[in-house]
């Protein structure tokens, strides 16, 4: 494995671009307009948002320990670290197509049909918050681990990359590590429900989302192409 300063550099260099990611932001403004307009009052517009990015940190951090307990477990650990590397190249390319031709061919993005899903569980909390108040946090949790679920093809690739690099290491020590990656990927999940919270519309915020996506996309594509290739250059080097 990496030296452990290198490794953790790596890893909360991942995290700060994973999290701004356009996909996750973007479903996060969705929601926050929709609990916004159902909700009519932006204390629970804002314990709602915490909720809700609670459950994606939880949902990241339990799909992880769940591959590298897989990963560890099968002493398949240096083939997921070829894969996991190809993946972060193949993600960056991708990612770096999306700042010239944004959307143009193919992207990372949500699973097909996963923004009708969505629309769908928000009409859902709806009809909980007048019907079944008490259902409504159990509804917010099951839309907060579909919303994980849907976006990985989005947002997956850097997590994988981390998840290799921690799979060539010992799991006590990776947990650690994981707790910090998805702590650092959810804080800005929590700036923008605080910047609604304090009154910033989300049309403003989308607008912002749209004006700096292809920036973001190329901060993460040239993050990933690098650390594709330094993970098989390590490979090489053993």
């Amino acid at each position: 494995m990496f030296g452990s300063e290198l490794t953790i550099g790596i890893i909360v260099t991942a995290a700060i671009l994973d999290s701004i990611n356009p996909c996750v932001l973007g479903v996060l403004i969705f929601l926050i307009a929709f609990m916004t307009r159902m909700f009519k009052s932006p204390t629970k517009m804002l314990l709602m948002g915490l909720l809700y990015t609670g459950v994606v940190y939880v949902t990241y951090l339990v799909l992880g320990i769940g591959i590298l307990k897989i990963t560890l477990g099968t002493n398949i650990a240096g083939t997921f670290y070829w894969v996991a590397a190809l993946v972060a190249i193949l993600g960056g390319l991708l990612e770096i197509k999306d700042y010239f031709w944004y959307g143009k061919g193919f992207s990372l993005q949500m699973l097909p049909g996963a923004s009708q899903r969505i629309k769908y569980w928000t009409s859902s909390l709806e009809k909980m918050e007048t019907r079944h108040p008490v259902l409504l946090f159990f509804t917010i949790i099951g839309l907060g681990i579909f919303v994980v679920l849907v976006e990985l093809p989005c947002t997956g690739a850097p997590y994988l990359a981390v998840l290799g690099l921690l799979s060539k290491g010992a799991y006590s020590a990776a947990v650690p590590l994981l707790l910090l990656y998805n702590l650092i990927f959810i804080l800005p999940l929590f700036i923008v429900i605080f910047i609604a919270y304090f009154g910033a519309s989300s049309e403003r915020l989308e607008s912002w989302r749209k004006e700096n996506r292809g920036f973001m996309r190329l901060a993460v594509g040239a993050f990933l192409l690098a650390l594709g290739f330094y993970m098989l250059y390590s490979i090489s080097a053993l």
